[in-house]
């Protein structure tokens, strides 16, 4: 367990620091487009083609990294997904929107 938390906050790191992604997930962060879910993908707050567009490069990204890390962690896709939520919301910046277990958006 303690190399699937290391292996996952590694992740998020790499998640963070892709430079031109980065700054567009951030900058759509801040201006309350987008969102994280507890499903450890982003989701839409604003439905713009340009949000979608970003979104659904965000979550391919995603998915490629959380299938990757299930493979060498034996645990599926979803559970690695839920655990990177976890963390990803609770390093959100402050304003910044998540879905709650209810499924409503709030600001950090």
């Amino acid at each position: 367990m303690k190399y699937s938390l290391l292996t996952l906050i590694t992740v998020l790191g790499l998640f963070f620091s892709l430079p031109a992604m980065a700054l567009d997930l951030q900058e759509a962060r801040n201006s309350g487009l987008v969102g994280e879910s507890r499903t450890g993908y982003v989701e839409a707050v604003v439905n713009r083609p340009d949000v979608q567009a970003l979104v659904s490069e965000v979550n391919a990204k995603r998915k490629i990294e959380y299938a990757r890390i299930s493979r060498e962690n034996g645990q599926s896709a979803d559970v690695v997904a839920k655990l990177a939520a976890e963390q990803i919301v609770n390093r959100l910046s402050p304003g910044a929107y998540y879905k709650d277990a209810g499924g409503s958006w709030k600001q950090r």
